[in-house]
């Protein structure tokens, strides 16, 4: 393993071992679907998983957290997990800094390095085309 992704793998590690509050955006709630399989995951790992998306504001999300429409209802959450297409991602940024999150996760296949930029000049850790559900298995979490 090189040095470079040593420090990488110890990055995430902290990531994914201090945060508490997840807000997961493009929750859906079809079992299938990866943002569905992910949040399960990440609540029986024991984080609080707020589900965000619009068309299903007030469902219940089977995650003891009721669906909610935006970032903005969810209030202060430790991280955003984006499951959005890549060109939609920079609106999700702006909403994660003005509620205060601390990083910023773009789902597998989800990089939008321009949004990226801007939440690290905010001062927000930012991880991009991963997933937690894989790594912290990988990185025995």
């Amino acid at each position: 393993m090189t040095e470079d992704a040593r420090t990488e793998d110890d990055r995430i590690s902290r990531i994914l071992t201090t945060v508490k509050t997840i807000a997961l955006v493009g929750w859906s709630p079809k079992a299938d679907r990866p943002s569905h399989r992910v949040a399960a995951f990440l609540a029986a790992r024991g984080y609080r998983v707020v589900p965000v998306n619009p068309g299903q504001t007030g469902q219940d999300s089977g995650l003891g957290e009721p669906v909610r429409g935006s970032l903005a209802e969810v209030g202060p959450v430790d991280m955003v997990e984006i499951f959005r297409r890549s060109e939609e991602v920079g609106p999700v940024v702006d909403e994660a800094l003005a509620t205060g999150a601390k990083v910023i996760w773009m789902q597998l296949g989800v990089i939008n390095a321009e949004a990226a930029e801007k939440a690290r000049a905010a001062g927000l850790e930012v991880v991009m085309d991963r997933c937690p559900a894989i790594e912290i298995p990988r990185l025995g979490l």
